[in-house]
């Protein structure tokens, strides 16, 4: 395969990586279209219903050791086909649920491990085999899939409730996960899995600090638990507003629709987010660039804040802006940091422990923000823990010198 041609390939793979993680973060971030009208079938409370959503993040992140070693072990074929079908089978299950207990099981810890199998943690593995030192780049379009299944699965999900209430919008996308994996499963794999043949000459240029790595050895190194803290603390921030957003907008007096609509474009800004993260890394550096992208996050919760007392379209525009825009975008980054210390045959399982850090930040962030709700009555207390976790997750970049080079 010549250079062009491994380039095309690349970029294709990068098309499928970024399909799969739209569909299935898509669905994830849609929750929180869902989680009025179930709470309203039910009676539930908000902690009981975010429970939901947060065992599905706790999933995500607890399997993700195991996915980036099955993906070492089985390739990435394995790990999209079991994905796409526990998701279909999971989100039927759901469509048919009448008790809370079968919504943890089937859309918390099913689902999550489904959204993990077709997830960042595979994916990111799968680039690392076809970008090399544009995987920055590259882990920035991946993240931005993110964005653009919130714009596209929160706005359908929203108008399938309206047609067919909630259990018919998740019987229709638990098909739709089955029916896709028919031509999942006739892609040509093995050319997929080997990777760029161009790709280890350009790497023998690499510093790297040290090859061979295993889990254990990984662990006793300051770079994993800094990554692995950034990662939980920036989550629980994020994931402690991101489920209720739509709830919120929908409390201070937008409509349903609107309100979905709204949070959904944040999946416009993300991509820009996520390009021009990278892109500031590469002109002036990871500190700045990083911390450029925490404030950008802090001012938009600051604006959601105001929206209780000032329900307007600017306000709500700077939210979705400053907030949307800045999600996930220091995950490329920290993604390609991680792959690149700890590069060897056990990348996968070290990069999904790390990642774990993510998935427990996002379920306590969750979890903590419905409680918060439910016994204050009010967001005012979940907005400032969101901030204060926020600020937390930034600190790594400013003291520790391996997420600073």
């Amino acid at each position: 395969m010549d250079l062009k041609s491994s380039q095309r390939t690349g970029l294709s793979v990068l098309g499928l990586c970024f399909t799969f993680s739209l569909f299935g973060r898509g669905l994830q971030e849609s929750f929180s279209v869902f989680l009025l009208p179930v709470s309203q079938s039910f009676g539930w409370d908000r902690s009981e219903v975010v429970s939901i959503y947060a065992l599905t993040a706790l999933c995500v992140g607890l399997s993700s050791p195991l996915i980036g070693r099955l993906f070492d072990r089985s390739g990435p074929r394995t790990v999209f086909a079991v994905g796409l079908t526990v998701l279909g089978l999971s989100l039927l299950a759901t469509a048919y649920a009448e008790h809370l207990w079968q919504f943890q099981l089937a859309l918390g810890l099913c689902f999550g491990f489904a959204v993990a199998c077709i997830g960042n943690v595979p994916n990111a593995l799968l680039l690392g085999r076809w970008f090399g030192k544009r995987l920055p780049t590259a882990m920035s379009i991946l993240y931005s899939a993110t964005g653009a299944g919130v714009l596209v699965m929160l706005p359908l999900a929203q108008l399938l409730i309206d047609h067919m209430a909630w259990r018919g919008a998740y019987r229709a996308f638990g098909i739709v996960a089955l029916v896709l994996l028919v031509p999942v499963m006739i892609l040509p794999w093995r050319a997929i899995s080997a990777g760029s043949p161009h790709l280890d000459k350009l790497q023998k240029h690499d510093t790297i600090i040290e090859e061979g790595w295993t889990l254990l050895s990984a662990m006793r190194h300051h770079a994993f638990w800094a990554l692995f803290g950034t990662f939980f603390f920036t989550a629980i921030g994020m994931f402690a507003i991101s489920p209720q957003v739509v709830a919120y907008l929908v409390d201070v007096g937008f409509p349903p629709l609107q309100a979905a609509t709204a949070w959904g474009f944040s999946g416009v800004v993300l991509l820009f987010g996520m390009l021009g993260v990278s892109w500031l890394d590469g002109v002036i550096g990871r500190r700045p660039s990083i911390l450029i992208s925490y404030s950008f996050s802090l001012a938009g919760i600051v604006m959601l804040w105001l929206l209780q007392w000032y329900p307007n379209y600017a306000l709500l525009t700077g939210f979705v802006i400053c907030f949307g825009s800045m999600i996930g975008s220091r995950g490329p980054l920290l993604s390609a940091t991680a792959m690149k210390i700890f590069r060897g045959k056990r990348v996968g399982t070290i990069y999904g422990a790390i990642t774990f850090g993510s998935g427990l930040g996002a379920a306590l962030g969750s979890w903590s923000g419905g409680l918060l709700h439910d016994w204050t009555q009010s967001y005012n207390s979940l907005l400032t823990f969101a901030l204060i976790s926020v600020v937390i997750g930034m600190i790594p970049f400013l003291v520790v010198p391996a997420l600073r080079q």
